[in-house]
């Protein structure tokens, strides 16, 4: 079996008023996921209050099969079912291999880029925002009296650099490379 990993990025858009149960809820299904043959970490993308309203979260396993696996398991339907009143629309999904996800535009009906060319676009893209993203988060942070905590400011820091990959710096950057991506 082969180990390149794979990553699904599922979609719940919350119904205004049933975040706080959307929340109960990822606390049932996060320990289920985690038990999960091949799971390797997870990260959630939470909406920014009263502006957005979509979650965001990201699981990687160890292979493509083990991702599958838990995808189409009896006890992720079941809390998928659970939670279908909190959603505003169905649960969208999508699988991809190792960082696929973060050049799904591009590659939509298009081969995937050579992993190696992933790696550089990726790292090169994350290189400047985890130099700039504590350079105007941690002032922040101090500003609101947040004391030093390396593992919070850690935490705020990832979850940024997370979120601009995902929404605004990979879409527009693989549109930029696109030729060289994929040649």
């Amino acid at each position: 079996m082969e180990k390149d990993g794979a990553s699904v990025v599922i979609t719940h858009h919350i119904l205004n008023d049933k975040q706080q149960e959307y929340e109960q809820w990822l606390s049932e299904i996060i320990p289920i996921s985690n038990h999960s043959e091949g799971f390797i970490d997870l990260q959630i993308v939470r909406p920014i209050p009263k502006l957005t309203f979509v979650y965001t979260v990201i699981i990687r396993f160890d292979t493509i099969e083990h991702l599958k696996v838990w995808m189409e398991s009896d006890d992720r339907k079941r809390m998928i079912d659970k939670a279908q009143p909190f959603f505003r629309k169905n649960d969208r999904y999508q699988i991809k291999s190792g960082l696929d996800f973060l050049f799904n535009k591009e590659s939509e009906g298009i081969k995937t880029p050579l992993r190696w060319k992933q790696f550089l676009a990726t790292w090169s893209a994350i290189y400047p925002l985890s130099i700039l993203v504590p350079l105007l988060s941690l002032p922040v942070l101090r500003l609101l009296n947040i004391s030093v905590n390396h593992y919070f400011d850690a935490f705020i820091n990832s979850g940024c650099i997370v979120l601009l990959m995902v929404y605004v710096v990979m879409p527009n950057y693989t549109k930029i490379i696109k030729k060289w991506l994929y040649k």
